[in-house]
């Protein structure tokens, strides 16, 4: 049987919306396996936070976990953790499983979408905003849809395409203090309109000018969470206006804001470098995507 190998994320909200997607409709067997995954790494990352005490040192437990003469079990392996007192964190390393009368092997990277431009992989899973961040172009006119993220690709840049999500949504959601809104809604509109500070995670810059475009911004400033503040909505609530993601929005409203238009989804999506593109792969997309049962 052949083996088609894709990346995905190590850890997170990611992983195991990647490994929901392949249990669905699937055998006990791999059900049982995407549990085990799923339910080791939230108790790791228990342990990281300090919230539970370790079950013996953290080699014991990788040595537990994983059973490496096993070809369908899943492998966790070690990565440096730079808090103080966590030198190591137990992270998911690979697990195959069959996919539509072949094997997929599920590969841990820390960034899946720069090992498809690498070219060392076909597919990858990784966030839709990793995409933002490094390859969509900006221009004038704003981004609202997962479906016109390829048009903004640059084929000279990258072989990466978007396939589709995986629908583990939240939303990069515009906010801002009654204060701040003379009159509803918030929108793109009010946008337009604005002038003055816009808090945002610095991490997302890049993302935000893609998603609101270069002309919504003309009087903007982006300003950022200090290094003392805990929570991003109470900074944009001294900003008075800002960007972050919601789900419910009751962080927000719990701040004083009002939860504005969701501006872009933030979700795990399937990316596939066409170069690299084979009969296999393809299978693994229509199979994920396309086909309800799962061999």
């Amino acid at each position: 049987m052949s083996t088609v190998s894709v990346a995905v994320p190590r850890k997170g909200r990611p992983l195991e919306a990647v490994l929901e997607r392949f249990a669905r409709n699937a055998p006990e067997a791999v059900v049982e396996s995407a549990d085990h995954v799923i339910s080791t790494l939230r108790y790791e990352k228990s342990v990281t936070k300090g919230q539970t005490d370790p079950d013996g040192s953290v080699y014991e437990r990788l040595a537990r976990y994983s059973d490496p003469d096993s070809p369908h079990e899943p492998e966790f392996t070690l990565l440096r953790d730079g808090r103080p007192g966590m030198p190591r964190r137990i992270v998911f390393d690979s697990l195959t499983l069959p996919l539509g009368g072949q094997n997929v092997r599920l590969v841990g990277r820390e960034e899946s979408f720069r090992a498809l431009r690498k070219h060392e992989f076909a597919l990858g899973f990784d966030s839709a905003d990793l995409v933002l961040e490094e390859v969509v172009g900006i221009t004038d006119e704003p981004l609202s849809s997962l479906a016109e993220v390829n048009d903004r690709i640059d084929p000279v840049d990258t072989d990466v395409r978007v396939i589709d999500g995986l629908g583990d949504t939240v939303h990069h959601t515009l906010l801002a203090t009654p204060e701040t809104l003379d009159e509803p809604p918030l929108d793109r509109a009010f946008l337009a309109e604005y002038e003055g500070p816009l808090c945002i995670s610095p991490r997302y810059e890049r993302l935000v000018e893609a998603v609101l475009g270069t002309r919504a911004l003309d009087g903007i400033e982006f300003t950022y969470p200090s290094d003392d503040t805990r929570e991003e909505e109470a900074a944009i609530a001294d900003a008075g206006a800002g960007v972050y993601l919601t789900v419910t929005g009751s962080a927000a409203r719990e701040h004083g804001l009002i939860v504005g238009e969701r501006l872009f989804p933030s979700e795990t999506v399937l990316l596939q470098n066409e170069a690299e593109a084979s009969d296999g792969t393809r299978r693994v997309v229509e199979t994920l995507f396309s086909t309800p049962e799962v061999a």
